[in-house]
């Protein structure tokens, strides 16, 4: 029996963002359906080194595919030359159970997750949103604009980040992916000046006040995706119609779950998940003054659609190699 191995740059070579959404959105809205199985990601934390490993599996019942993601987060890595995050993802038959193709997860994570925000913000945010601010300029920064994209046309985009450099880096990454004016700010309030915020950070102290927030934002909270992470004011919570995209997971891992544990907000106060909106279920922005957030805490299900549709890509292109496994 023979694996179909992928490198980084062959899963590179055959996914686009455009594409990607279409497939992560088909998948939330069998989530929406219940039409899934993905139980929550489960966690090993290596409390010495401060990083942890996550083991997500999925089964997509409609289009029969399923698999597995392992992904670690260690973020003093990049000082080692390694990334925050590495991600190996294992497609698997439903029929044997056998592995059909290994491949990197890394680059996949990035453009899933931004994919993923991409699709909130068409069912969230104002349709008349030109003005993104992006707090946290690193890799997950440039694909949750290179979604937004996707969906709107910006006119512009306010960034800050913990250093200059890193702005100054995701500037020139975008310059190319977007015509419209991109600004370096020194604080995080004036970032808040937008009609979509995006936030990327790891940090597990708030950083964006309520009081930044002006009435119809859409915010795409990101950065908090295990337990004690959060980036977001409880107060702003409080006063915002919040979707995550699993309540489950959200619960213990996103953005709302240390505002739960404090008691600031309930399980009530969660109205729905991105596949409920999605699918019509729920509604999702119903007035123009609202404050819309969406807990993104990366679902298995993205990362099973996002993989199926790069297997069918490179084995349509010969790329890769097959290795035996028995």
């Amino acid at each position: 029996m023979e694996v179909l191995w992928l490198a980084q740059e062959e899963v590179k070579s055959v996914m686009d963002m455009k594409s990607d959404m279409q497939v992560v959105e088909r998948a939330f809205r069998q989530h929406g359906l219940g039409r899934v199985q993905m139980p929550p990601k489960s966690y090993l934390y290596y409390t010495a080194y401060n990083g942890d490993l996550r083991t997500m599996p999925a089964y997509l019942e409609e289009e029969n595919i399923t698999g597995v993601k392992i992904v670690n987060v260690h973020p003093a890595n990049p000082a080692r030359g390694l990334p925050t995050v590495m991600a190996l993802i294992v497609l698997i038959s439903p029929e044997t159970g056998a592995p059909m193709a290994v491949m990197d997860g890394t680059y996949l994570t990035d453009i899933r997750t931004g994919a993923a925000g991409g699709i909130a913000a068409k069912y969230l945010a104002r349709k008349d949103s030109k003005v993104i601010g992006m707090v946290g300029a690193g890799n997950q920064a440039t694909a949750q604009l290179r979604a937004l994209c996707e969906v709107f046309e910006p006119e512009l985009v306010r960034v800050v980040s913990r250093t200059k450099e890193s702005s100054e880096k995701f500037i020139r990454e975008m310059a190319d992916i977007t015509p419209c004016e991109i600004l370096y700010e020194e604080k995080i309030e004036k970032v808040c000046n937008c009609d979509i915020l995006v936030t990327t950070t790891p940090t597990r102290k708030p950083i964006v006040k309520a009081h930044w927030i002006k009435k119809g934002t859409h915010i795409n909270a990101i950065g908090a995706d295990a337990i004690g992470k959060e980036e977001l004011d409880p107060e702003l919570l409080i006063r915002s119609k919040i979707i995550v995209d699993d309540m489950v997971q959200a619960l213990h891992s996103g953005e709302v779950n240390v505002p739960l544990s404090k008691h600031y907000i309930s399980e009530n106060d969660i109205h729905a998940q991105l596949g409920e909106v999605i699918t019509g279920l729920k509604p999702g922005r119903t007035s123009e003054d609202e404050i819309t957030i969406f807990d993104s805490t990366g679902l298995a299900i993205e990362d099973v659609a996002s993989a199926h549709l790069v297997y069918e890509r490179a084995i349509s292109k010969g790329l890769g190699r097959q290795i035996r496994m028995f």
